[in-house]
């Protein structure tokens, strides 16, 4: 888990809403996963130049809680591509509203198939030079 959170720009950068709480208060982990899936489905999509769908998610652990008002910022890396797959790296780290402090709350690895127009697996296409 690093100290500070990655330097490039995030994927996604959201605000966790008070719809998003379970009764504690705390923000819903699946909340949470699902930003993550976005953030990585916006990289397959970028990377594969089209349409993709989740396969698999590695598992997650929660490092600590996300509460409303909290800005989340998603940060996804492509590990690596196979012929018509990618593994992605994605973390997110949240910044309670009135500090600059951040704190990484979650990570996963999410793999994604590249899909044509009729949904069947279709090759990821070489990176540009």
């Amino acid at each position: 888990m690093s100290e500070a959170p990655p330097a490039r720009q995030p994927q996604i950068r959201t605000i966790a809403m008070p719809a998003d709480t379970n009764p504690a208060g705390d923000i819903f982990g699946g909340w949470l996963m699902s930003q993550m899936d976005l953030a990585a489905g916006s990289a397959a999509a970028q990377r594969s130049r089209g349409r993709c769908a989740t396969v698999a998610v590695e598992a997650m652990s929660f490092h600590g809680p996300v509460k409303v008002g909290d800005e989340v910022s998603l940060y996804a890396e492509i590990l690596s591509t196979g012929r018509t797959s990618l593994r992605i790296r994605v973390e997110a780290w949240r910044r309670c509203r009135e500090f600059d402090d951040t704190l990484h709350v979650t990570s996963a690895i999410f793999t994604f198939v590249a899909l044509d127009a009729a949904g069947r697996p279709r090759p990821v296409p070489s990176e540009a030079p």
